[in-house]
């Protein structure tokens, strides 16, 4: 496996990123999610960009590497530690990159489309992660993740890819369905997948196949 800079890299700026916010008090903390998270009616330029020299549209990147609390952080960044590298291997680093913008940038339209009229920011990783996890559905099925599973105690166990991921995905349908007070934007984390799902097969490497990874 090629070294996966630039999924490191990810990662690295989006702690930086968070580190930086933490020092802010909490006016300047929220204001920084007003001012470079994803508000569907700014984007739509219904309301006015809180930040003049940002265009519109950049805000469906920059919501991506802003996180509201540690336990948002850690959890986006431990899936894309997990995952993020394979597909890494799998595109290439270039396309890796582009492929991770993409998908935030599509898991923010599809947050938008069914918010339309939202007034509140979109901020987080989980639909450029939820990318990645589509794509490892497709690329590497078969690979043994580790989960924890309660029987007795808490217990490690192998599961393969497709069946904790397509549990993951499942479980978001089953939220936007039957609906949830939980501040998680589902729809996103759906739309990121989807674009996952469609982008790996057209940005692999030659030779990479698809269902088998291990």
């Amino acid at each position: 496996m090629r070294l996966p800079f630039v999924n490191y890299g990810l990662i690295a700026l989006t702690v930086l990123i968070f580190l930086v916010q933490s020092t802010l008090p909490p006016a300047a903390f929220e204001a920084a999610a007003i001012n470079f998270g994803m508000i569907p009616i700014v984007v739509r330029d219904l309301y006015p960009q809180p930040v003049p020299w940002l265009p519109d549209w950049a805000n469906l990147v920059t919501y991506a590497f802003l996180h509201a609390d540690w336990l948002h952080l850690l959890t986006n960044m431990l899936f894309l530690w997990v995952f993020g590298d394979n597909i890494e291997d799998a595109l290439g680093h270039a396309k890796y990159l582009f492929f991770y913008i993409a998908c935030a940038v599509l898991a923010a339209l599809a947050h938008l489309l069914f918010n339309i009229n939202g007034n509140g920011p979109l901020i987080g990783a989980s639909g450029a992660v939820a990318g990645i996890m589509g794509a490892y559905v497709l690329l590497y099925p078969h690979a043994r993740v580790f989960v924890l599973a309660r029987i007795v105690w808490l217990i490690p166990l192998p599961v393969p890819a497709f069946w904790m991921l397509g549990f993951w995905i499942a479980s978001q349908f089953f939220y936007v369905l039957v609906g949830s007070n939980e501040p998680v934007a589902w729809w996103a984390h759906i739309g990121g997948f989807a674009a996952g799902v469609v982008l790996a097969p057209l940005l692999r490497r030659k030779g990479v196949v698809l269902w088998g990874g291990r």
